[in-house]
């Protein structure tokens, strides 16, 4: 099978997005600072080592799939669509809340392209599912740090 111009280009926003969250996630590592640093750096840890493994994941899809792959720093700063990471010492609370957005924003992307990677190639799709599914979990699991517990309704508290 050969990759469409669409889905070599659908596979690509995946790739650089991933490329970028996975440096990204480094610098936050070496840049945290606070309370709950330890449990942080270490999550940050597997993130960066998923992110890094996600990306060659689809870089060898899309050569199986006879596309070129574009990981260069320079496509990468260019067209992910992930925010830049502030510079400096970063609170750990702010790094929770950064991290979280990267996360979302690389999963949009997944999301975003699902439909029409499945259409042209399901087994494509299916490793974007397994990305999205992980992606989700290191995002509710980081983000919990900076929740606050729901208030129970009254109805709940008392039975």
């Amino acid at each position: 099978m050969h990759a469409s111009e669409t889905l070599s280009n659908n596979l690509q926003a995946v790739l650089v997005d991933l490329i970028e969250l996975h440096v990204q996630g480094k610098q936050a590592h070496w840049s945290v600072v606070g309370k709950n640093f330890r449990d942080l750096h270490l999550q940050l840890d597997e993130i960066i080592l998923d992110a890094r493994e996600f990306s060659d994941e689809v870089a060898e899809r899309m050569r199986a799939l006879d596309a070129m792959p574009d990981g260069r720093s320079e496509t990468v700063t260019k067209t992910t669509s992930l925010p830049k990471f502030p510079d400096g010492e970063v609170d750990t609370a702010e790094t929770v809340t950064l991290i979280t957005e990267r996360l979302d924003a690389t999963v949009d992307t997944m999301r975003k392209v699902h439909d029409a990677v499945d259409e042209e190639d399901p087994t494509s799709a299916d490793i974007l599912h397994a990305f999205i599914e992980k992606l989700e979990q290191y995002s509710w699991m980081v983000s919990a740090e900076n929740r606050k517990p729901r208030k129970r309704s009254a109805a709940k508290s008392k039975s």
